[in-house]
């Protein structure tokens, strides 16, 4: 389930105050190609594969050992941010839980495709965005997620303090089930070393609107290391504190406090 990516946990955030720092969370270095002022500027694409021993999605363990790979695109036209971005992942993902640990567990796939639009007004941002989750040989995790396709639209405002940049998003299911609608709270900032090295930390709180309940606290942090002109290699480490133990909540079903490491590789071109 989104967006980008490795955890997930983050969520757009994480990428966007990399941009505004200089090195994305797309890429250490960027390339832009640019059009006619009117039309269009700052077109980046990115390539990235990753590991995490863990999926966590929302603060949810969707599965362990997490392998995944996207492609993303970003730019501007006529004044408007344009986004896309494609992610797959395979990893193993449980089939039941018991009170205190996994009920087996079976191979599982998500093609997630995100498409977002917004507009900056100095240091003040809105956007809205749509996302499709695609379970090509359906979801082997029964408890967590839907096993049919999903779809959600989402809107999120921002504002870049400049010691740290901030959003709120609200995520909307859209594919006839329950709403499960779900807000995230969330904060970052990277901070350049030298030219080869970022650090980056992340944090957000998830908040169900519909039952009026934190579901989990969850932080991040990586360490981006560009060790060639346009491709770098990020190591992270993340970690999720349940903030409810109601069994029978979408977003906090087997929810617990999780620690989660990997790594990720990315192109910019």
């Amino acid at each position: 389930m989104m967006q980008n990516y490795y955890c997930k946990t983050i969520g757009a955030l994480a990428a966007a105050s990399a941009i505004v720092a200089g090195n994305a969370q797309a890429g250490s270095s960027q390339i832009t190609t640019t059009a006619p002022a009117t039309q269009a500027d700052a077109i980046t694409y990115d390539l990235h594969a990753g590991f995490a021993s863990e999926y966590l999605w929302r603060g949810q363990d969707l599965g362990d050992r997490l392998v995944d790979a996207g492609f993303d695109a970003q730019g501007t036209w006529n004044g408007i941010d344009l986004s896309g971005s494609l992610w797959y992942g395979d990893f193993q993902a449980p089939t039941g839980y018991s009170p205190s640990s996994k009920l087996g567990s079976a191979n599982a796939s998500e093609l997630d495709i995100t498409l977002q639009a917004g507009k900056k007004f100095g240091a003040f941002s809105a956007d809205v965005g749509y996302i499709y989750y695609n379970y090509p040989q359906g979801s082997a995790n029964r408890y967590l997620v839907p096993v049919h396709d999903n779809q959600e639209v989402y809107f999120q405002v921002g504002y870049d303090f400049g010691f740290v940049q901030s959003s709120l998003t609200y995520f909307w299911s859209v594919a006839g089930q329950n709403n499960q609608g779900y807000t995230e709270l969330a904060l970052a900032r990277a901070f350049p070393i030298n030219p080869a090295f970022t650090l980056n930390l992340a944090t957000n709180f998830g908040y169900q609107v519909e039952m009026g309940r934190l579901t989990a606290w969850t932080s991040k942090a990586s360490l981006d290391y560009a060790f060639a002109q346009h491709a770098k290699f990020s190591p992270f480490i993340a970690a999720s504190v349940a903030l409810s133990d109601n069994d029978y909540s979408y977003y906090t079903a087997g929810s617990k406090n999780q620690l989660v490491g990997g790594a990720e590789i990315t192109v910019t071109f």
